[in-house]
Formats: C-alpha cells, structure tokens, sequence
C-alpha cells in the first residue's frame, strides 16, 4: 500500500468511509488531514454502523494507529464525546490515537460566529453546519488562533483566550447576542485539555518516522474535491484543502513520499448546501436516487440534492489530485434504472465547455449534455467479481472511468466491507 491519499472527487459525500475502512486492513497508519466535525465519515461493520466525525476510520481496525493532524481544526468537546462514545462501544482509543498539539481549535465563539454570518447571507447563504469551521480557519490564516497545544499551558491559554473572548463579544454585542463569560470557557476547556493529553503529540515526527520505517499510511480527507477552498466552486465551499495536496501540508508529509491517490466517486452525484450542481435532478428520478441511496448526511441529516453522473467535474478532480486510481461507490443504487445518464460536457449559451469554468457565474448558468445508457435492471449486490457484474453495468463503469481520466480500481455495490470489488 505504501503512502496512499485518499480523495473525494465529488461535492463530498461520496462513501470514502467506507473505501477508507476497506483499505485500513493494508495500513498501518490512518491519518485524518483536514476539516472538522462538519463532516461525517459512516462506516457499516457487520450489523454495527459507526458515524465518526473527528477520529479517522481506522480506528475501527484493532492494532492500527490513528493520527488527527496538524491541518484538521479540532472541538475539544467534539472529539471528547467522539471518544468516549467509541469506549461505551468497546472500541479501542487509548493507544492507538494521537491528535496533533499544532491543530487548532474550534472554540465556542466560532460556532455562534459561524451562525451570525450564515444567518446575515440571507438567500446568498452557504449553507454551512454552522459546527464554527470557517471561522476556526479564519482565525489560524489571521494568526489569533488557539492550538491543542495550548491546552497543556494554563497561564498561555488564558491569555489568548482572554483577548479573543473580549474581542468576539464586541461582535456579539453587535449583533444582540449575549457576552460569551471568559471563565466559563476556561475552565471547561482546560477540564478537556487534562482528558486529551494522553492523547496529544507531536504527529509530524511520528509520521516522517512512519515513513522512513516504510509503514503503509492512509490519508484520509473529508469533504470533496469541488469544495476545496481553492479549486472548488467558491465561495459555496469548505473552508480548508480538501485535495491531495492538503495531505502533505496537513500532516508534515512531504509530497516526493506520496506514493498513490484515490479518488472516491458514486456512480451518480450528490451535494449537499447550497452552490451551482449542473446535473441536479428537480424531479422524481432525483427523488428516487434519494431514497434510494439514503442520501441524507451523516453529520446534520440534511437531505442530499441528487444528479447523474457529472464526468466534466470528476475530470478536473483527476486532475487537481493527480488521481490514478477510482473508487466507484453506490453502483447498486441504479441497479432498478431502464436509463441512466452522464454528463460528458456543459454547454452556455453557444460555448461547449469539456472542462469546470472558474468562474462560478458561468458555472451557474451551465447546462449538461448528456450520454445516454442503457440500464442493467438486475442486483448489483454481493457481487465479488468484476466479470460477474452484468454487463451494461461494466460498460458504465469502464465509461464513467474513461471520460474521468483514471483507471478504475474498486467498485462498492453496498455499505458494509464484504460489497467491495477489486479489479
């Protein structure tokens, strides 16, 4: 396995816990890079289904540690109840997770920050968790944010925490919210701090020595590639690098020791928020795949917008990632469909577009041209060979990985580990 990054390359959402805890078995290391608990990773275990938010997926493998580092901004009080709801399920966290002293943190007033700004947006809202991500990130680019690490130093932490508490009430104030009680955080969040600090390290040396020992480590993103900070479909995004290249700066990896990435798709497309999805589904053929898939994220419950497969976007995720190897997920969603349909480019106006406009005007006006395919109208499910599949189904999957750029490599056709076919 070596060093492998692992990608969403959709809006998110696309099944990488579960591709993430298919590949777990092979590493050594599981390594969450970015995010926060704005995003939720549903892992099915025999009858046993875990949602983790913080934790890396790994942590469902016993003997595998479990890194949160550097470029992942943490809720103390998140992770907390992350960890303990793990113990009560009798999974081991104890000596098998570490969390980067250099993350920063997710306090209080980010939360009800996150709130205020959605909330002033009005219809041009992003349509956040409102869990405070933005505003953490805001915080460490403006270099006034608060690290783990602080948490183990009282006299430090109070100080800082001091001036941003008396900083954000200006806001608040404001705005008619009440004054958020500098001791009331403090205390609290020097309680966590004493709780987490068996777990806290320093992960960049951990990792460089992983790497030098040639351990086999995942990286594991959240998000998708089209909600990238920087190449996604700004500003309705995260607010962190949610691509490969957010792999090295999130972790202390250097990149000349990155030796694969996967990218992760569903044979259709999801998003959830607001912002421009060129193949959106309106009718009942969206509600369908809605229900059909579950699609309802594992973080706030909301309900996913659907589409058809949209091959324009997933190319340029192939190709911001550098990405050589596909996952397909959800095959099994259109197993009942007499018709599916990818989208192969866009068309505006007189303009035919083979590749994502920048400029999100452009995108938002954006209409898809379409392949049609003929369905399989038969179970996908509990296939294990590729060549078992029907095959209108293997040329879906040979075309949607042609028009994407990368060669396909691993098929889900269900939740849980068992539904997963290696080609």
């Amino acid at each position: 396995m070596a060093t492998t990054i692992l990608v969403g390359a959709q809006w998110g959402d696309e099944g990488k816990g579960k591709i993430i805890d298919v590949l777990s078995e092979q590493a050594d290391i599981v390594v969450r890079y970015q995010g926060g608990n704005n995003a939720g990773h549903t892992v099915e275990v025999g009858a046993e289904k875990y949602v983790l938010h913080l934790i890396p997926s790994g942590i469902l493998y016993p003997g595998k540690l479990n890194v949160i580092g550097n470029g992942v901004v943490v809720d103390p009080i998140a992770l907390w109840d992350e960890i303990e709801g793990l113990r009560r399920r009798r999974v081991a966290v104890d000596n098998n997770l570490f969390v980067s002293e250099t993350a920063h943190m997710v306090m209080p007033y980010h939360r009800l920050l996150d709130e205020i700004r959605e909330e002033q947006k009005g219809h041009r809202k992003i349509g956040t968790t409102k869990r405070g991500i933005g505003p953490a990130y805001s915080d460490k680019v403006a270099r006034t944010g608060l690290r783990i690490g602080d948490l183990l130093a009282p006299e430090r932490f109070a100080e800082r925490l001091r001036r941003k508490v008396r900083e954000n009430n200006e806001i608040f104030k404001a705005f008619g919210h009440r004054p958020m009680r500098f001791q009331t955080i403090y205390d609290q969040y020097i309680a966590i701090g004493q709780k987490l600090k068996p777990f806290i390290t320093d992960t960049v040396t951990l990792l460089n020595r992983a790497v030098r020992d040639n351990k086999n480590i995942l990286f594991e993103g959240a998000q998708g590639t089209h909600l990238d900070i920087d190449f996604g479909t700004y500003p309705f995004v995260t607010s962190s690098n949610a691509t490969a290249g957010g792999a090295c700066t999130g972790s202390g990896i250097p990149p000349n020791r990155i030796d694969r990435v996967v990218g992760v798709m569903k044979a259709y497309t999801t998003r959830v928020g607001e912002g421009p999805f060129p193949t959106e589904l309106h009718d009942e053929q969206g509600t369908a795949l809605r229900e059909t898939g579950r699609e309802f994220g594992a973080t706030t419950g909301r309900p996913r917008r659907c589409g058809w497969f949209d091959a324009v976007a997933t190319r340029y995720a192939v190709m911001v990632n550098g990405i050589n190897d596909l996952a397909v997920t959800k095959l099994d969603v259109l197993d009942n469909l007499p018709k599916i349909k990818v989208c192969v480019a866009y068309k505006c106006g007189r303009k035919l577009w083979e590749t994502m406009p920048t400029d999100i005007d452009v995108l938002m006006r954006c209409q898809p041209v379409y392949q049609e395919f003929d369905g399989w109208r038969c179970s996908t499910r509990h296939v294990l060979e590729f060549d078992q599949l029907p095959k209108r189904a293997r040329v879906y999957l040979q075309r949607i990985a042609q028009l994407s750029g990368a060669r396909l490599s691993i098929v889900s056709v269900g939740a849980r580990r068992e539904e997963t076919i290696f080609l």
